[in-house]
């Protein structure tokens, strides 16, 4: 895995890294390794990852059959405008010949 930095911005580099790593599933892997775990409790929590695994690409399926309806869209927050930004009221564009 590289991550390559820009203009000398570690810290932006780093939180590339670490969105990265979560994506792939590292950050989890490795908190799993940091203690042992038994085959037993591996078993368990392998089995348990596949029924939530299955139940979910099972309510989808339903979903998208319409046999349950799709859950509701999040609001989206209305951002405040930016009283320091360039709008496009304030400088009017001349009109095109």
């Amino acid at each position: 895995m590289k991550i390559y930095v820009k203009d000398n911005n570690v810290d932006q580099a780093l939180r590339f890294l670490k969105k990265k790593m979560q994506r792939e599933g590292l950050l989890r892997e490795m908190k799993a390794h940091t203690f042992y775990e038994k085959p037993s409790e591996k078993r368990v929590r392998e089995k348990a990852e596949a029924v939530r695994r299955a139940r979910k690409l099972a309510r989808k399926k339903a979903q998208r059959e319409g046999l349950i309806p799709m859950p509701k869209p999040k609001p989206r927050p209305v951002r405040p405008s930016n009283p320091f930004g360039a709008s496009a009221s304030a400088s009017p564009k001349p009109p095109a010949a």
